[in-house]
């Protein structure tokens, strides 16, 4: 299989929010089928299936050990995905740069709008305070 195929396979995979949650419980280590599907609602055959994707993209590996089939997450096609992902960054990275910059200076614009308005709003609190005393006054 060549590495478009592969590539597809991996993102294919990846595409499912129940198959990424597989890949992160099995990210903390090799566990069984019965203890993957536990915090789904759905049938065994239904998380056997999103095991046979993740199996046939190359993300997982299942074993046999005696009454237990461990499965254990195979870091290969993540890698390879995340080596495609990075040749594009160059693409990306300007504009993320001109966003934080960006963000930067909205964060400076906005903490000079409060230092502004809190001191707009001082002399106005004293007014009025002073304004109640000579009402008492009279």
């Amino acid at each position: 299989m060549n590495m478009q195929n592969h590539l597809s396979n991996t993102f294919a995979a990846l595409a499912d929010p129940t198959r990424r949650a597989i890949l992160a419980r099995l990210a903390l280590g090799e566990t069984s089928v019965s203890e993957l599907a536990e915090p789904f609602e759905m049938s065994m055959p239904a998380v056997s299936k999103h095991l046979k994707v993740l199996e046939r993209a190359g993300l997982i590996a299942r074993g046999r050990e005696a009454q237990w089939r461990p499965c254990r997450l195979t870091a290969r096609p993540l890698k390879e995905a995340a080596g495609w992902i990075e040749e594009y960054r160059r693409f990306w990275m300007p504009y993320m740069d001109a966003l934080e910059r960006h963000l930067d200076r909205m964060k400076l614009a906005d903490s000079g709008k409060k230092k502004t308005s809190t001191n707009a709003r001082a002399p106005k609190r004293k007014s009025r305070t002073s304004k109640s005393r000579k009402g008492a006054n009279r």
